[in-house]
């Protein structure tokens, strides 16, 4: 009844993209936000993109290539003001950062288990039930469940899981926070003293287990192949067998050849000093012979 449009950003994670683009193709219009060399959206291109016609504004919370986190909250207001509603994907944030949607005024907000140590195959959708009351349509119909919103059988030890992990990863958060930030600055201080190695992205609005590094003129493929024990990406999508340069950091302005020559480093609860001691060595030894080949 309010309109068929839909706001969003260019970084946005590919399963709220390729919806987008769904979207279109049965008559709707989106609108891609472009973001600065850090990542982050500006407010105003957010307050001048909404129209009378926006039914929604999907803003990732903390992205899953760079680990930049946008600011939300003032989203919210600018979205709020002009009567539309916020989805937040908060995949990679949940389990690292504090995240409470009353305060930081979401409506719709979706989780993903395996993200903190929990079972993968289960998520959660959390739906604002006033000021606003979100009204969804079930995408699945037949049984009824999740009041109607999901019908299938539910998946009771994965919910069950989903919700035991939560409780650990808000016991563990802090504890785990300071372990990882140490252990990616010296991964990243390291690296980056090799010369012509860059952290893409804003280096202050971001999660403390990522790190995508752009190693200068080196293609990552190549260095990624150098080193088969250690699990890196390049944070590219692949299509067929066409690899793609990452639309997260050519939105971000990296060219093509400074996409395809970055790598996203991530890190976890159970990283230790030594792997990082390791990956530095072999990453170290794997650039310099790259050099030497040119």
């Amino acid at each position: 009844k309010k309109g068929n449009h839909i706001v969003t950003v260019a970084t946005e994670h590919k399963a709220v993209l390729d919806c987008c683009a769904s979207f279109e193709k049965t008559g709707g219009s989106v609108t891609y936000l472009s973001v600065d060399r850090e990542g982050l959206i500006d407010m105003d291109d957010l307050k001048n993109a909404i129209t009378d016609n926006t039914i929604l504004v999907c803003i990732m919370l903390a992205n899953n290539e760079t680990g930049v986190i946008q600011n939300i909250h003032q989203a919210a207001e600018i979205i709020h003001a002009k009567k539309s509603l916020l989805l937040c994907d908060a995949t990679q944030a949940i389990g690292k950062m504090r995240v409470d949607v009353m305060e930081e005024d979401i409506d719709l907000l979706c989780i993903s288990a395996h993200k903190f140590y929990g079972p993968k195959g289960i998520g959660a959708l959390y739906v604002r039930r006033k000021n606003p009351r979100v009204t969804l349509l079930p995408i699945m119909h037949g049984g009824g469940h999740e009041n109607g919103l999901r019908s299938g059988t539910l998946n009771v030890t994965g919910i069950v899981g989903l919700g035991a992990a939560c409780e650990l990863a808000q016991s563990e958060m802090w504890d785990n926070n300071i372990l990882i930030s140490k252990l990616r600055t010296k991964l990243e201080q390291s690296l980056i003293d090799l010369g012509n190695v860059f952290v893409n992205g804003s280096q202050k609005q971001r999660m403390p287990n990522v790190s995508n590094l752009l190693f200068k003129g080196i293609k990552a493929e190549r260095l990624i192949t150098k080193i088969p024990d250690i699990a890196i990406a390049t944070g590219s999508a692949c299509s067929s067998a066409l690899p793609e340069a990452s639309h997260v950091l050519k939105a971000m302005g990296l060219s093509d050849e400074d996409a395809y020559s970055s790598i996203r480093f991530s890190l976890g609860k159970h990283s230790s000093e030594d792997e990082i001691d390791y990956t530095v060595q072999k990453v170290s030894e794997a650039v310099n012979d790259l050099l030497k080949e040119r």
